[in-house]
């Protein structure tokens, strides 16, 4: 079996993706770690309750690196508003809005106008060619850009993600000023995968990132790992037969 490529080998940039305070600023300090993705989701879930208030502590921070941040409304005028407002607070802030509203109304023309105005985007939520074409034409010739493809996503409807991933970056090609990210990776293979085919950046949660001391690990060694495992759950649990 060929040997397994150290992760600092890998050109893809990791980007954290979570909203739990301690655990950001612990993944700052590994340089291995090039950016950081949060949404509403992610904050609810992490417990944050104020959303300027973790976020202008979370860029006060980290104030190298970027940072997205999403917008929660759900019409475009304050869309808009929230855009312009957490792009004021950091020239690290990317600021994400999802490629549609509840309604299905594509926010395409709100990318266009924050992009017009400097305002660097992270378009996200994004799962089709079509989406990610219609984005990368709203932000051709404006600051840096991300567009965020839920891989993870298109992988849970069993379909591969690969060959949309690679037709995914030629699309992209368009806007020079854009990265393209793997969003929502479902394992830490996912990292080689989006590496393989020139993938800008991918984000990862907590859970895939404690998995890294594992690449390149001896699989007989494992495998007595995973045993010894089994054994010890069942000499905890008190089975008996």
């Amino acid at each position: 079996m060929n040997p397994v490529k150290q992760i600092s080998e890998l050109s893809v940039k990791i980007f954290a993706d979570g909203a739990d305070k301690a655990t950001m600023l612990q993944l700052y300090s590994d340089r291995r770690i090039k950016g950081f993705t949060t949404n509403p989701t992610l904050m609810r879930k992490a417990g944050v309750t104020d959303y300027e208030a973790f976020a202008r502590d979370i860029l006060a921070a980290i104030p190298d690196r970027p940072i997205s941040l999403e917008v929660f409304a759900d019409d475009f005028p304050e869309m808009e508003r929230q855009g312009r407002k957490v792009a004021s607070w950091g020239r690290n802030v990317y600021v994400k809005i999802p490629v549609t509203n509840t309604r299905h109304e594509s926010s395409i023309e709100l990318v266009r106008r924050l992009a017009d105005a400097s305002v660097r985007v992270n378009v996200t939520a994004v799962l089709t060619l079509d989406q990610v074409y219609k984005a990368c034409s709203a932000l051709v010739g404006g600051p840096p850009a991300c567009v965020s493809v839920f891989a993870g996503r298109i992988a849970d409807t069993g379909r591969d993600p690969l060959p949309f991933m690679v037709e995914a970056l030629d699309v992209a090609r368009i806007a020079p000023n854009v990265e393209l990210i793997w969003a929502s990776p479902r394992e830490l293979l996912n990292l080689y995968h989006a590496d393989a085919i020139g993938c800008h950046i991918i984000t990862v949660t907590n859970d895939i990132l404690q998995k890294l001391p594992l690449v390149g690990k001896d699989l007989d060694e494992y495998s007595l790992d995973t045993v010894k495992m089994f054994r010890d759950d069942a000499v905890k649990a008190n089975y008996i037969l």
